[in-house]
């Protein structure tokens, strides 16, 4: 049986709460965050991370999910150069394409 890496998801953009909100992240639905978790959790960085290449239209960079415990979804960091290129705002709805390295 072949193990799942690539996700396609399609989530809303928002800021980190809090006084320092500079930070975009993506919420990755919680099926595949439970699928990812199951799957590659056991394999985490520092922090619970999972390192994955990520694409948002044209533009593709690594990066790593981090698991949220508020919400039990795993939430992907939106770089500030790649939101600039791709045009991306707080409050967008996006598809990204996420594979696990």
């Amino acid at each position: 049986m072949s193990v799942q890496k690539r996700f396609k998801i399609t989530s809303k953009v928002y800021l980190w709460p809090g006084s320092m909100a500079a930070w975009h992240f993506l919420g990755v639905p919680k099926q595949e965050s439970m699928q990812i978790k199951e799957t590659f959790g056991k394999n985490h960085r520092g922090f619970g991370s999972i390192p994955v290449t990520v694409t948002l239209s044209k533009t593709t960079w690594n990066t790593s999910l981090f698991p949220d415990s508020k919400s039990s979804m795993y939430v992907l960091p939106l770089k500030a150069q790649v939101r600039k290129v791709e045009g991306v705002y707080d409050s967008d709805v996006v598809s990204v394409v996420i594979e696990i390295r």
